[in-house]
């Protein structure tokens, strides 16, 4: 019983580290595309420079692609199979909260004889407090080099970081999980 208590709280915390930092996921395809014949790829500078990111963030975006695509067994090529291409966007989201009772709020409060005015239980100062935070959407399109056909589209949405070393792990996150639904099928 010692054991299993000292594990519920960690148990706890993963849970909700994992619930934070979920990304949706999501792929749509052509059906008639035959995706074993695609062996290389190049990325489609002219849908690229559309996205309306930060160039560090569409080259942060990039090299992840790149490597996905690598480790896929894929090779980068001037006479590609694929051209890539992707957009993203974003939404803020606004959370206010407002604290007007509860413990730490200032007021006439506090426990049995060390009650008084000070940080306690009672009426606060009213103060709303808001936090910010931005869900974004990463979209990546394999377009038929060929045939100038979108051939397969993967999203990924999740919140974003601000904090750059964070950001750039989050980036990697959120295109390993998108580049694991292609091909069509592989994932299963």
């Amino acid at each position: 019983m010692k054991n299993f208590l000292k594990t519920v709280p960690i148990l706890a915390l993963l849970i909700v580290a994992t619930s934070c930092s979920s990304i949706r996921v999501a792929a749509d395809y052509d059906k008639n595309a035959t995706f074993n014949d695609y062996r290389t790829f190049a990325f489609f500078k002219t849908g690229i420079d559309k996205a309306e990111i930060s160039d560090l963030d569409k080259r942060r975006i990039l090299r992840a692609i790149e490597a996905e695509l690598l480790a896929k067994g894929y090779s980068k090529s001037e006479n590609p199979d694929l051209l890539v291409s992707l957009f993203t966007k974003s939404q803020q989201r606004v959370d206010v909260y407002n604290n007007a009772w509860g413990y730490g709020a200032w007021g006439w409060g506090g426990w049995g004889p060390w009650g008084g005015y000070g940080p306690g239980w009672g009426w606060g100062w009213n103060q709303p407090t808001a936090s910010v935070s931005t869900q974004g959407t990463l979209y990546i399109d394999l377009i038929d080099a060929n045939k100038k056909e979108l051939v397969w589209q993967g999203m990924g949405t999740g919140y974003l970081s601000r904090n750059m070393e964070k950001k750039e792990a989050r980036i990697k996150e959120f295109v390993a999980e998108i580049i694991a639904k292609y091909p069509p099928g592989a994932q299963q």
